[in-house]
């Protein structure tokens, strides 16, 4: 009866248990940091579910008061990801498939530097060139579509309104979305794209069929840091709209919803005692939406892994 021998246990490198060491004290301590952020945010703010009306801006309910500001971040941020997502998808096939190498890597490093510009920088921009600017367009679209709930009027004439703010969040989240997206179309296999152009496809058919297909859950999770970026941006926001705390789809009014972020930005150098609390609070459920929408996000990404892998 022949003896089977144990297979010899694989040599583990010293380089490679300390790599290995090291990301799992990586990802520990996110989750700690993470779990702590939570923490405080439930303990401090839990005390302003019973602060008294004068703490809450005269409101009796805490939802009454916080409504209003989830309501101006979603809406920013969901104006930013119109502009922004279909802009940077193109942007990216044109650095990754159509323009020449040499004007793709210049365009590419120009993209990269939006990224490194300041909040401020894009706050002012928005302020004293973009408002000015786009304040007659807010005329027109209330003149001629005002008929719709968005451009109900009465227009802008500064140009301080959420439609403006959503545009600087969509230029702010564009360079974190093209950078992403242009390194996952570049990683679509040559020979996918290689044989969809020999059986007769044109670039825009190949890039349809192999190139589109092969990177929809790393679009996805791109749009969805872009998303997280517009969701968190504070000064932006807090410098660029013209905030009444109202709730409201009219996007070229000079009435506008708050976000939670510019709200927060705004008020907690003259808060005290339980109006910091219910500060903390409306942070706690920005923290709420941004992990539902990470998480959504990582949800639609899985079932695009899994699609693909069929």
């Amino acid at each position: 009866m022949a003896v089977t021998e144990a297979a010899p246990r694989p040599v583990q490198r010293r380089g490679d248990v300390l790599f290995a060491g090291l990301a799992r004290a990586a990802a520990v301590t996110i989750l700690l940091a993470l779990a702590g952020v939570a923490i405080f945010l439930t303990l401090e703010g839990a005390p302003a579910v019973t602060a008294p009306a004068s703490a809450r801006g005269g409101e009796d309910d805490i939802v009454l008061y916080v409504w209003p500001l989830p309501f101006g971040t979603l809406l920013a941020a969901v104006l930013a990801m119109l502009i922004a997502t279909p802009l940077a998808f193109g942007v990216a096939l044109v650095i990754s498939h159509y323009a020449p190498r040499r004007t793709s890597r210049t365009i590419g490093y120009l993209i990269d530097l939006l990224a490194a510009v300041p909040s401020v920088v894009y706050s002012l921009w928005g302020i004293g060139y973009l408002g000015t600017r786009i304040s007659g367009l807010y005329v027109w679209l209330e003149d001629n579509l005002g008929f719709l709930p968005f451009f109900a009027g009465p227009a802008s004439t500064t140009g301080r309104t959420i439609l403006t703010a959503g545009v600087v969040l969509a230029v702010m989240a564009l360079p974190i979305i093209i950078a992403i997206t242009r390194e996952i179309f570049a990683q679509t296999p040559t020979l996918h794209q290689e044989a969809a152009l020999a059986l007769g496809a044109t670039r825009w058919e190949m890039i349809r069929m192999t190139v589109l297909p092969c990177s929809r859950s790393g679009m996805v999770s791109a749009s969805m840091l872009g998303l997280g970026r517009a969701l968190g941006e504070t000064m932006a926001v807090a410098m660029v709209l013209s905030a009444t705390g109202v709730v409201s789809f009219n996007l070229i009014s000079t009435s506008n919803p708050s976000t939670i972020a510019a709200n927060i930005a705004l008020q907690f150098g003259e808060a005290s005692g339980l109006k910091v609390n219910v500060l903390i609070f409306s942070g706690l459920v920005l923290f709420v939406i941004t992990f539902g929408v990470s998480l959504l996000g990582r949800a639609i990404a899985a079932r695009g892994v899994k699609g693909d892998s069929r």
